[in-house]
């Protein structure tokens, strides 16, 4: 995801942008001939909020919920491709998620509000009820099915229980309505399973792809070895933690391009 952009409108505001940014690794946008010593300026809100979020940056708006909301309003389209979206109000007292609540907005409001002693305004039922939002796992975990996820919390929050199959710290110690004889269930494994309705797959990176090939393979041979490979042994490719290959191979580009393709790290060893 592109770094954090943080919105600032007067020089009033600066120090606490800036205090925003250190937070969560973001830069200050400043309006022009209003806020000095950005790191990047603008002469229109309305434009660069929207240019900011058609380019999936997470956004800091220092400045009142309206003006984003009515900026924003007529790009909104999918909300699982959206980047979150926040507002901070301008003494630093609240922090407001408006879009992407499940897309990271409520981990960073809830980040920001530490780092400013202030109050996270999260709205969403599942993160009020049990302090977790099971369709937006930290990083190192994917969710399968992301598209199952409303109707399942859906059942948690009318009363299901649910018991956990595999073991995450984040689901683990999460204060979920657990029970050993639920119907509903959490999975945590590389192997890919079909879709269900009252369960939620994750797949932890935890698998290791070591490769080796001839000297100018393709890239499309490599590539379709892997993931012929991963599909015979039922492993999802979003398992993955990183492709390992010889030293020798560090100028391969069939192996930097498998890397990419699966957005994983590259490393080599003698």
């Amino acid at each position: 995801m592109p770094d954090p952009i943080v919105l600032c409108l007067n020089d009033a505001s600066r120090p606490l942008a800036e205090q925003v940014a250190d937070a969560i690794g973001g830069v200050v946008h400043g309006r022009t001939g209003r806020v000095s010593g950005a790191a990047e300026h603008f002469s229109d809100t309305v434009t660069h909020l929207q240019a900011c979020f058609q380019q999936g940056h997470p956004l800091i708006a220092l400045c009142a919920a309206g003006i984003v909301i009515r900026a924003l309003a007529p790009l909104l389209a999918d909300k699982r491709q959206e980047p979150p979206v926040l507002v901070v109000s301008e003494n630093g007292a609240s922090v407001i998620p408006l879009l992407g609540g499940h897309q990271q907005a409520n981990r960073l409001a809830q980040t920001l509000a530490e780092a400013l002693s202030a109050h996270a305004a999260v709205s969403t039922a599942g993160d009020l009820r049990f302090g977790i939002a099971l369709d937006d796992p930290p990083d190192g975990l994917t969710l399968a099915h992301p598209e199952a996820a409303k109707s399942f919390m859906a059942a948690l929050l009318s009363g299901a229980s649910v018991r956990l199959e595999g073991h995450h710290p984040w689901l683990a110690e999460a204060t979920l309505p657990w029970a050993d004889d639920a119907t509903h269930t959490l999975v945590v494994t590389p192997q890919v399973l079909p879709e269900h309705p009252e369960r939620l797959v994750y797949h932890p990176r935890t698998l290791t792809l070591g490769v080796g090939c001839e000297r100018g393979c393709s890239v499309e041979e490599l590539q379709a070895l892997v993931t012929e490979t991963l599909a015979a042994h039922q492993l999802a490719p979003e398992a993955v933690a990183g492709v390992y290959s010889l030293d020798l191979k560090a100028d391969e580009p069939a192996v930097q391009a498998l890397g990419a393709q699966l957005k994983r790290p590259v490393r080599f060893f003698s």
